[in-house]
């Protein structure tokens, strides 16, 4: 084995800025083979600058989990809330017309607009060709960032936006609606006749766009997200999950009743049963707009949020079983011991990443049905206990 002498650290850096440049120069070529015109490539692209910053974020992992009640309480909040009902009623014939066009209730745009910038408070100062340029050029995800890229540059392209005024998340969401680039070529729309796209400037534009996209995606007109619900004293919590729908009608006989105790609606739709809190919280039924709205982000507690405010905007009051907040806050190496734990005893958890996913829940459950326990796929201290994983920080 030789001896191995590491560079300086000026030496890596421009070894590592010359890579930059060679990669930009690989993108500007397949851009302008892509119809991109040479002024967008050689002004808006060339000049692009490596931002470490973004590489620290898209490698940060948080440190432990996000129990639900904190989740939806940062983002459910009264003051939240409050200007939710504002907007609607500010907005109100823009947003009518929007729902009338695309079939989206207008009460769930404003849901979306909310969690995605505070409704139009904060879109991210990150200059987006910078961030996309910087993923492009990482390993992790070059070509899904790359092609980012390349829709961005469309956009510059078609004059939606100067370059100085596009900026976003450090990932290259952009706009009120916080819209990929790719989202915003397919799904962005010019409602308000300005010959433009602006999901920057203009609220119309940007409440138009989420409906048009929500539409495509399969939203199904005069359909709930979901709703919370009660459930019997004898319930067998294994019927738990997102893959285990059954009709109404079929959960109303098992004695499940609408979060107030009134019957479930005699509707002829599906639903599957979630208890992001485990069987003390809340539980919800949800119908197939919740999945729709988890094409817009892959997180369960993201989509009921985005339900659960939409009620509240609209005027409901709020669950009438709050998650409790006395539950273990785990971090991702007590998740990957809980994972390891589970797979020693039997039970697959699917992969050992620090992941409360769809599979660990699975794989709780099955382990609580073992032991006597109430299987509701949520990994309480009686779980950590049986299986020795330790609670402290």
């Amino acid at each position: 084995m030789g001896l191995y002498l590491a560079a300086p650290q000026g030496a890596q850096a421009e070894v590592e800025q010359a890579d930059f440049a060679a990669c930009i120069d690989r993108i500007a070529h397949q851009a302008q083979a892509e119809g991109i015109s040479t002024r967008i490539v050689d002004q808006k692209l060339r000049p692009a600058r490596h931002i470490d910053r973004v590489i620290e974020l898209d490698r940060r992992q948080p440190e432990f989990t996000t129990p639900f009640h904190d989740y939806l309480n940062r983002r459910v909040n009264e003051q939240r809330i409050r200007q939710g009902r504002q907007l609607l009623e500010e907005h109100g014939e823009l947003l009518q017309s929007v729902a009338r066009q695309y079939g989206v209730p207008a009460q769930y745009l404003v849901a979306f607009w909310g969690l995605e910038t505070n409704y139009g408070s904060f879109f991210g100062r990150m200059p987006v060709i910078d961030s996309l340029a910087t993923l492009a050029c990482d390993l992790r995800r070059s070509d899904y960032f790359t092609g980012e890229l390349l829709a961005a540059l469309r956009i510059l392209d078609e004059g939606a936006i100067d370059l100085e005024r596009m900026e976003g998340s450090w990932a290259g969401a952009m706009g009120h609606v916080q819209f990929m680039p790719s989202v915003f070529l397919r799904y962005a729309v010019d409602h308000d006749g300005s010959g433009r796209r602006d999901l920057w400037g203009s609220i119309p534009d940007a409440m138009a766009s989420a409906a048009n996209f929500l539409s495509h995606i399969g939203w199904e007109t005069g359909y709930r997200w979901g709703r919370e619900v009660s459930l019997p004293e004898d319930f067998d919590f294994q019927l738990a999950g997102g893959d285990r729908r059954k009709s109404l009608a079929e959960w109303s006989r098992l004695g499940v009743r609408r979060g107030d105790g009134a019957p479930l609606p005699p509707v002829d739709i599906e639903a599957a049963l979630l208890l992001p809190a485990g069987h003390r919280g809340p539980a919800f039924l949800v119908y197939d707009n919740f999945n729709v709205i988890m094409r817009w982000n892959r997180s369960e507690y993201y989509a009921l949020s985005v339900g659960i405010l939409a009620d509240r905007i609209a005027g409901a009051s709020g669950l009438h079983n709050p998650p409790p907040e006395d539950v273990p806050r785990l971090s991702r190496d007590q998740v990957q011991d809980l994972q390891a734990r589970l797979r020693e005893e039997g039970h697959d958890p699917g992969p050992v990443d620090g992941i409360l996913g769809p599979a660990t829940r699975r794989a709780i459950r099955s382990f609580q049905s073992e032991q006597g326990l109430v299987a509701d796929g949520f990994p309480d201290p009686a779980v950590l206990d049986a299986l020795d994983v330790s609670t402290s920080s």
